[in-house]
C-alpha cells in the first residue's frame, strides 16, 4: 500500500508552501518522508528527496543524524507530547545546540534564551518544565527548539492546530516574522485554509496520496482548476459574505489499500465525465507554475477565499 504515491513538489529558500487536504491523505507522511522519519512500518520505496542538492535518501543513518535539526527540524502537532515532562524545558533544547553546533553548556544556554527571546518568552523560564507552561507556550517552546540549530527547511507539522483562536494567531505571525528575519523555508501541514491563504507563499493540495493541484497561492484559491480545490474552498466559510450553510464533501476519501482506477477524486466529484474512471489524469501545466491533475480542470469557478 502506497500512502503517498508520486507526489512532488519544490520549496524555494525563505519560501512557505501550505500542504492541504483531508485527514487521511498523506500529508504527515510525505512531510515526515522528507527526513526519514516514518514508522517502521513505513518506507520510501522510489524518487529523490533533495535538500539543498543533497540526496537524502542515498544517506546513512549517521548521517542524517547530522542533518536533522541542522538542516531541517519539525514543529511536532502536540507540543505537550513532544516534549520530555521530566526535563527542563531549556535543557531539551540545549541538548540539540550540544550536539549540532558543538557549543558548550554555558554557550548552549545563552543560545536558549536567545530563542526563547526570539519567540516571546522569557529566558529566565528556560529552567521551568513543560507543565508550567500553557498549550501557546509550549508550541512556543516547540518553535525555539525547531529554531535552535538555524535549520533551512522547518516543517509545521498543524501546529496550531490544539490552540485557541487568538493565540493561533499569534503563533502563526511569529512564525511567519522568523521566516522572514531568518530567510528559511516552511512547509506548513494544516486543515485550514485561511492559515494557508495569511502565511504561505504556493500551495500543494493532497487527496487520496496524490497531488491533485499546485501553485501560487493566489492562482490555486483565485483561480482552483481541480474539483477537489474547489470543493475545499466551498466548505470554507466567507466571513465577509453572506450568512449561509457552507457546502460539504459528500463521501470519504477512498481505501488506499485498494485504491480506486482511474482519477482518486471521481466518486466524489460532481464534474466527473468520460474516462476519469478508467485513466489517471497526469499533473500537468494549466498556466506558469499551477499545475493540475484533472481531465477536465477549471470546470467551475469559485470565489477566491
Amino acid at each position: 500500500m502506497y500512502a503517498v504515491d508520486g507526489a512532488s513538489f519544490t520549496v524555494a529558500q525563505g519560501e512557505a508552501m501550505g500542504l492541504v487536504g483531508e485527514s487521511g491523505c498523506g500529508k504527515t507522511t510525505a512531510a515526515l518522508s522528507i527526513v526519514r522519519l516514518l514508522p517502521c512500518n513505513g518506507k520510501v520505496t522510489g524518487g529523490r528527496i533533495a535538500l539543498e542538492g543533497q540526496d537524502l535518501l542515498t544517506l546513512g543513518e549517521e548521517e542524517l543524524r547530522r542533518i536533522r535539526w541542522k538542516k531541517v527540524s519539525i514543529i511536532f502537532q502536540g507540543a505537550m507530547n513532544a516534549l520530555n515532562p521530566v526535563r527542563r524545558v531549556g535543557d531539551q533544547i540545549a541538548e540539540a545546540i550540544t550536539l549540532h553546533e558543538g557549543l558548550d553548556r554555558r554557550a548552549a544556554q545563552q543560545r536558549t534564551r536567545e530563542l526563547f527571546e526570539q519567540v516571546e518568552i522569557g529566558p529566565a523560564r528556560i529552567d521551568q518544565y513543560p507543565h508550567q507552561f500553557s498549550g501557546g507556550m509550549r508550541q512556543r517552546v516547540m518553535i525555539a527548539m525547531a529554531l535552535a540549530c538555524r535549520p533551512s527547511l522547518v516543517i509545521g507539522d498543524e501546529p496550531t492546530t490544539a490552540l485557541d483562536v487568538m493565540v493561533q494567531a499569534q503563533i502563526l505571525e511569529l512564525l511567519e516574522n522568523l521566516r522572514r528575519e531568518m530567510k528559511m523555508s516552511l512547509i506548513l501541514i494544516t486543515h485550514d485554509l485561511s492559515v494557508v491563504a495569511d502565511t504561505c507563499d504556493t500551495v500543494t493540495i493532497m487527496y487520496a496520496g496524490r497531488v491533485m493541484e499546485q501553485g501560487p497561492l493566489p492562482l490555486v484559491f483565485g483561480h482552483p482548476a481541480h474539483p477537489y480545490t474547489m470543493a475545499l474552498l466551498q466548505a470554507f466559510p466567507d466571513l465577509n459574505g453572506h450568512r449561509e450553510m457552507v457546502s460539504s464533501i459528500p463521501g470519504t476519501p477512498p481505501n488506499l489499500q485498494c485504491p480506486p482506477p482511474g482519477c482518486r477524486f471521481h466518486e466524489r466529484c460532481r464534474y466527473r465525465g468520460a474516462g476519469c474512471q478508467e485513466e489517471e489524469p497526469p499533473l500537468l501545466e494549466v498556466e506558469p507554475g499551477h499545475r493540475v491533475a484533472c481531465h477536465y480542470p477549471g470546470a467551475r469557478e469559485v470565489k477566491p477565499l
